[in-house]
């Protein structure tokens, strides 16, 4: 691999494997999505990429969007078996110097209320996308939930986003090296929109929640005053 592949740019990082691109892009998808290690990658770009590159010829279409959809669903099996058998006995000590078994208690409770969307939605999420399957296995979800939600995620995302690329690609023809980079840019920031939004929801959530509770802390306050006063 060149060293231009260090520079993150999809389409230098598929040019540097050469004739094994396909191979390098299925082996990038499932470090992105069961290794630890491959947080940093750029998958949904390198996806999209794939799928434009094949639509010039380059690339088969069907050996990549099959091959990535398999390599995304196997990475994140591995990463829920790799939380799921090192995790527990990690976090077993409430005494333990780095975790705390709260830890795992807040892993389980969030997985518990977004667990089957959380495992959809980090498909489109860099960074988070690969630390969920193992929070999952941490949290020790159901594998038969986690299981299903990544398949339809694996196919949803892998087979989405490259058939996207192939299609947009095939629809521009020639022309589509100029447009390229805004492309990505544009996927970059559609893929942080799920977190912001949530996040927003989830302030709103807690400041209802505030307000309510600061209503019965009011009211309660009053019963008690009246109960005082009749006194």
């Amino acid at each position: 691999m060149h060293l231009a592949a260090l520079s993150l740019n999809p389409r230098d990082i598929l040019d540097s494997f050469g004739p094994w691109a396909t191979v390098g892009l299925i082996l990038i998808i499932f470090a992105e999505t069961g290794l630890l290690i491959g947080f940093f990658l750029p998958g949904d770009s390198l996806l999209f990429t794939g799928g434009i590159l094949a639509s010039q010829g380059n690339l088969n279409i069907a050996v990549i969007a099959i091959g990535c959809f398999l390599a995304a669903v196997i990475g994140d099996q591995v990463g829920y078996t790799i939380g799921h058998r090192a995790g527990p006995p990690l976090f077993r000590r409430p005494d333990s110097r780095v975790f705390k078994q709260r830890y795992v208690d807040r892993t389980k409770e969030f997985f518990d209320k977004h667990g089957p969307k959380t495992i959809l939605l980090a498909r489109f999420v860099p960074v988070v996308r690969t630390f969920a399957p193992v929070l999952a296995g941490v949290g020790e979800m159901n594998r038969r939930t986690f299981t299903t939600y990544n398949i339809v995620g694996g196919f949803v995302w892998a087979v989405g986003v490259t058939v996207a690329g192939y299609i947009l690609g095939s629809a521009i023809g020639s022309d589509i090296d100029k447009y390229l980079l805004p492309i990505i840019a544009v996927i970059v920031v559609l893929s942080i929109l799920p977190p912001l939004i949530e996040m927003r929801r989830e302030r709103r959530r807690t400041r209802a929640a505030a307000a309510v509770s600061a209503a019965d802390a009011e009211a309660q306050a009053a019963d008690l005053r009246e109960a005082v006063t009749e006194d």
